[in-house]
């Protein structure tokens, strides 16, 4: 075992590479708990955003078409569940399972024919002499765009939720829909437009895996990815710093694993893979045994009176 091997810098600024898929899924799935409706269905949109994205990317060979393609195509398929759950009144819990059910085979047809290609690279953001710092450098200031753009949309998720008129009336929905549409606010609307940016967020970080972490199609790559960003929601209590916690958790542990299978400890590599995902739910539920702010009406049905 040689751990000198293993690159501290590069350990750090790997770790936000590998979790900035799970932190935009997530990201989404707040805001749609928040509105009061539980979608289980991220896996599902994460991998059609893979697949779209790394489609589009190849024929287009641009990597910004792939990423918008991505966000659209989830959020196209996210709305679908919102209006068999939201107008139709299907069960959450069953069509989201079948959203991603319907994801994975879709993903698995259209990514055959772009199995053996390479996408083009999506290029990092050039920050100046901020990249060219010892150490900080290659961790912080040296990653793609949506990178960054992840944790911007975190900060603005959280001041729209806590500051912003529409956030609380947001939160006002997903605590006691009735008592919001007795005051006038369009219940299934803000659940919709909840739901729309809930599966683009879901579709760029599919796309984010599929062109930059992993920078191939291999069919079924989000391999959980969506189930984790689902529980980290959850565990997180809805609140966004923790919500970034656990992802950069399940990220650091993943790279960290990787790492460990280079270095050679004496651990069978089953281990490893697993231990993100070990890892991350127990101490996330650790974390949240403080807190439990789950809202009043998620999962339940919304019966418009008039």
């Amino acid at each position: 075992m040689d751990l000198s091997a293993i690159n501290p810098a590069a350990l750090l600024a790997s770790l936000m590479v590998a979790a900035t898929p799970i932190l935009l899924a997530a990201i989404g799935e707040m805001v749609v708990e928040k509105s009061g409706v539980l979608n289980l269905g991220v896996e599902g949109m994460m991998i059609t955003g893979a697949v779209t994205g790394f489609a589009v990317a190849v024929e287009t060979q641009s990597p910004f078409f792939g990423f918008v393609a991505a966000a659209a195509a989830s959020a196209v398929l996210s709305l679908v569940f919102g209006f068999l759950t939201l107008k139709l009144l299907s069960n959450q819990v069953a069509t989201g399972l079948a959203l991603t059910l319907f994801g994975l085979g879709l993903s698995a047809l259209i990514g055959q024919a772009y199995a053996e290609q390479r996408p083009p690279s999506t290029a990092r953001l050039d920050l100046g002499f901020l990249s060219d710092l010892p150490f900080f450098g290659r961790v912080l200031f040296s990653h793609d765009p949506i990178v960054y753009l992840s944790l911007a949309l975190l900060v603005a998720v959280w001041a729209f939720l806590k500051f912003a008129r529409l956030g609380l009336v947001l939160r006002a929905v997903g605590e006691n829909h009735d008592a919001a549409h007795a005051l006038g606010y369009k219940v299934v609307r803000i659940r919709m437009i909840a739901i729309a940016f809930g599966g683009a967020c879901a579709g760029l970080g599919g796309a984010h895996l599929s062109l930059v972490r992993v920078a191939q199609w291999t069919d079924g790559m989000t391999a959980g990815a969506g189930w984790i960003a689902l529980a980290i929601v959850v565990f997180a209590s809805w609140k966004a710093q923790r919500v970034l916690l656990g992802a950069y958790l399940f990220g650091g542990i993943s790279v960290l694993q990787l790492n460990l299978q280079v270095a050679g400890i004496p651990v069978p590599v089953e281990y490893l893979s697993m231990s993100p995902y070990i890892i991350t739910i127990l101490v996330l539920v650790l974390i949240s045994r403080s807190s439990t702010a789950a809202p009043a009406s998620l999962g339940k049905p919304f019966f418009a009176t008039s």
